[in-house]
């Protein structure tokens, strides 16, 4: 199983029945195709959908696109709208979950996952009012950035989306959660220690007294 499936299955576990869902772009879109199947969500998308789904690849519609600009379908009883009311969606806190890729988050649950200064980006899109609105916030991205570079940080230095919003974060070593101000393990992958996961983390931490191991069977189940 690669990192990302991994990390889209433990996230999958979060979300509950009846939930309104913001996937963002990229590893959090994979989180649709591992949602329980007693587990009945509406995925929401600030172009202007609710109840979007995969593409119906045998009658696919060029009209319809997420985000993303990647194809998409909706389900029956979906809905479309404009800009304005999507965001008004999304700033009214009627968004339960959203899950979003990162590039830095802090211990203070800071996140910055919109730019790299220096490199051409196409702008913020939706994720500072998804991050300020969505009543949960949850960070799926790969422990370490591809050099090898912590993530999680004392504090982040790219610019930030928002500040204090991370609900909690997961990786293919462990599930973080923010509480009571303080950043806490959770959950560990199996055959990853503490240690292991201090010293790919800059940022501090607190060990739950419950620290359980990410449920494997759980996730290997298609």
């Amino acid at each position: 199983m690669s990192p990302k499936e991994f990390i889209a299955r433990r996230v999958a576990q979060e979300l509950q029945d009846g939930d309104i869902v913001n996937l963002g772009i990229g590893l959090p879109t994979l989180v649709a195709n591992f949602i329980p199947d007693d587990v009945d969500i509406v995925l929401q998308s600030e172009n202007g959908f609710l109840g979007i789904c995969p593409v119906d690849e045998a009658n696919p519609d060029p009209d319809l696109a997420n985000a993303g600009g990647q194809p998409c379908g909706i389900i029956a009883g979906g809905s479309t709208f404009d800009s304005s009311f999507s965001f008004a969606l999304i700033r009214g806190g009627h968004v339960d979950a959203c899950v979003l890729g990162g590039l830095e988050v802090d211990q203070q649950g800071n996140l910055a996952n919109w730019m790299i200064p220096g490199k051409m980006v196409p702008g913020m899109g939706g994720a500072m009012d998804l991050v300020t609105g969505a009543r949960k916030v949850i960070v799926a991205m790969e422990h370490n950035a591809k050099n090898g570079a912590a993530k999680i940080l004392k504090q982040c230095a790219l610019p930030l989306t928002a500040q204090s919003c991370v609900s909690m974060i997961v990786t293919e070593l462990a599930v973080f959660r923010f509480q009571h101000g303080k950043l806490v393990l959770t959950e560990h992958a199996p055959g990853v220690s503490v240690e292991d996961i201090r010293q790919r983390t800059e940022a501090e931490f607190v060990v739950d007294n419950a620290l359980a191991q990410i449920n494997v069977e759980v996730l290997t189940t298609a």
